[in-house]
């Protein structure tokens, strides 16, 4: 029973860029419109972190670390959210998940962005 899936990453060079996708599959469309939806990213030896938001409204939010590289963006009637990730740098490598904010779904199973030359 999936209820969320990531897609996108890959292994770029420093400067590179990638474009994640989330779907919902499993989440009421009505659900998901009311939802802020985030990004969440995962190194090893770390906690998940939440990186980037986007509310109902579309108001979105980021963490500094991404701050004027990546931008969030959703698709209700798709029931997606995007993650246009550019100017990548090596401590952005990690797995990459979607979720509602604050969590209230199972995690999927997340992309993997890694950045390396």
């Amino acid at each position: 029973q999936v209820h969320l899936v990531e897609s996108g990453g890959g292994e770029v060079q420093p400067g590179g860029s990638l474009r994640l996708s989330c779907a919902a599959p499993r989440m009421i469309t009505s659900v998901f419109n009311a939802e802020s939806m985030g990004w969440y990213r995962r190194t090893p030896g770390k906690e998940r972190e939440l990186v980037a938001r986007i509310d109902p409204d579309r108001t979105t939010d980021y963490d500094e670390s991404v701050k004027g590289r990546f931008t969030v963006s959703r698709d209700n009637a798709k029931k997606k959210v995007y993650f246009q990730l550019n100017s990548l740098k090596p401590e952005d490598t990690a797995a990459y998940f979607c979720n509602t904010v604050p969590v209230k779904r199972p995690w999927g199973q997340g992309t993997q962005v890694t950045v390396s030359s």
